[in-house]
């Protein structure tokens, strides 16, 4: 995916988020990949902890096609 965002952003100027936003949006391939975009408008908070099972209960599954770069990771859903 990233060299062909790249290839979309190639030349622009970043000058407004929504700008960035409409690119990498824009951005796909003859073999069907297409890209969609989120802005989040809050600010990203540091120094946030994880339970110390966090990753060892984390079930991530990998891609048939590249494993070693795609996978994704499920969290398991709390009840409350």
């Amino acid at each position: 995916m990233f060299p062909h965002v790249s290839r979309a952003c190639q030349g622009m100027i970043f000058d407004h988020v929504q700008t960035v936003q409409y690119l990498v949006a824009r951005t796909t391939t003859r073999t069907g990949l297409k890209v969609f975009t989120t802005i989040l408008d809050k600010p990203y908070k540091t120094g946030r902890k994880i339970a110390e099972d966090f990753k060892a209960t984390m079930t991530i599954v990998f891609d048939d096609l590249l494993p070693q770069w795609n996978y994704t990771a499920v969290p398991e859903v709390q009840v409350i």
